[in-house]
């Protein structure tokens, strides 16, 4: 088992990273944010998934210890493969993959490229037994008072206020409210101290 691979990027690829690590190039296939993040000829220490197969062996990384947790929650799920966990995560804030199984809400997921509806449900219906409760403290929220109070405004699903606003203000306008959520929680989560207005024009860009 590689628990983690700590060298230089060499290169990056459309879906994975060439890292150098002592003598060896090793190429692992990495979620669309860390590929964005990582800058050739910089140090990458990555959280790892090793999957060996009759005919691959495939390394997948992290550099969020949350994301490989959840991608190992997601290749545990009857037909999600590791292909198909690196996309949703690809696709969708590990806050959105937590609020989903939380709140019980599969269109979340389905908003990933290869989710069926089907899958989308069966991913919720498994996890949400299995999700660790510290995966979900983002989409709870820090803990009130014994009356529930935080201290400060809490928006529904984890999202800052700002962030609600903007989803409450697209939803308003007829989209989709599966796509409002996945596209603004990553502006937000891209630039957290975004106003409501900046996330709307932004979100406007990607949903036309």
């Amino acid at each position: 088992m590689i628990a983690f691979l700590d060298g230089v990027v060499e290169e990056v690829r459309d879906t994975s990273l060439v890292v150098r690590a002592g003598a060896f190039g090793v190429e692992v296939f990495v979620p669309a944010a860390t590929a964005a993040r990582a800058k050739v000829g910089h140090p990458l220490t990555l959280h790892t998934h090793f999957v060996v197969r009759e005919d691959a062996l495939t390394l997948y990384g992290f550099d969020e210890r949350d994301a490989l947790r959840t991608f190992e929650l997601l290749i545990g799920v009857s037909s999600v493969g590791p292909k198909l966990a690196l996309a949703v995560l690809s696709s969708l804030p590990l806050q959105v993959v937590a609020a989903a199984v939380a709140n019980d809400d599969p269109a979340l997921l389905a908003a990933a490229p290869g989710v069926g509806k089907r899958t989308a449900e069966r991913i919720v219906l498994d996890l949400k037994s299995r999700m660790p409760e510290d995966l979900l403290l983002s989409v709870d929220g820090p803990a009130g008072d014994a009356d529930g109070a935080t201290g400060g405004r809490a928006a529904a699903g984890g999202f800052g206020p700002e962030a609600e606003d903007a989803m409450q203000a697209l939803i308003a306008l007829g989209y989709r409210e599966a796509n409002v959520k996945t596209h603004v929680a990553q502006l937000a989560q891209d630039d957290p101290d975004a106003p409501a207005e900046a996330l709307i024009r932004a979100a406007l860009a990607k949903l036309r």
